[in-house]
């Protein structure tokens, strides 16, 4: 299959406007410079083509742009299908990321927001090729996280947080403290 190498540039590059997936959208694969939304391209066709499901793998080490590049490829996908009413999809499936974060990421000596779990995501078409929906699901999560962090790491986001609304009303039930005083520090 067709194989990109991206590098995270760690800032906004102004390759990723909608200008940039107009350019791309209808082009065939080598005909541009490589390019995620090339890849996108490349599987829209083939989808629409040979009427055959697709995938992209994203993969890469913490702190890649995984996640960055998933969200364009879906906004990619969005918007040459010219879904009007789910001309935002990417929005409303990656709105689940701060969920999926908070009980999925931890700070490691790597990266402060590393997730510690794999992703899915499947994204649904009608018969004219219009995004319909999406669904994600998550594999694979470091359990052994919640008993033991190597030193200068931390425990899933989650019990920060929660530790952190101890004192609101609808937590006092759970008797929670400080995540100093929890030792999740």
């Amino acid at each position: 299959g067709i194989i990109l190498v991206a590098i995270n540039p760690y800032k906004q590059l102004p390759i990723y406007g909608d200008a940039i997936i107009h350019a791309y959208s209808g082009q065939n694969m080598g005909d541009m410079d490589p390019h995620i939304f090339a890849v996108a391209e490349e599987a829209y066709k083939q989808m629409a083509r040979n009427n055959k499901n697709q995938s992209i793998i994203v993969s890469g080490e913490s702190g890649a742009g995984k996640t960055v590049s998933a969200r364009y490829t879906m906004r990619y996908f969005a918007t040459v299908s010219r879904s009007s009413s789910n001309a935002h999809v990417e929005d409303k499936v990656l709105a689940s990321n701060p969920i999926t974060e908070a009980v999925g990421n931890a700070k490691t000596t790597r990266n402060d927001n590393s997730s510690r779990f794999g992703k899915y995501t499947e994204i649904s078409f009608d018969q004219s090729y219009q995004i319909i929906g999406a669904n994600m699901r998550t594999y694979l999560l470091e359990k052994s996280r919640v008993v033991f962090q190597s030193e200068n790491e931390r425990n899933y986001h989650i019990f920060y947080q929660l530790c952190a609304s101890a004192m609101q009303p609808e937590y006092e039930h759970l008797k929670l403290g400080r995540s100093q005083e929890n030792n999740l520090l």
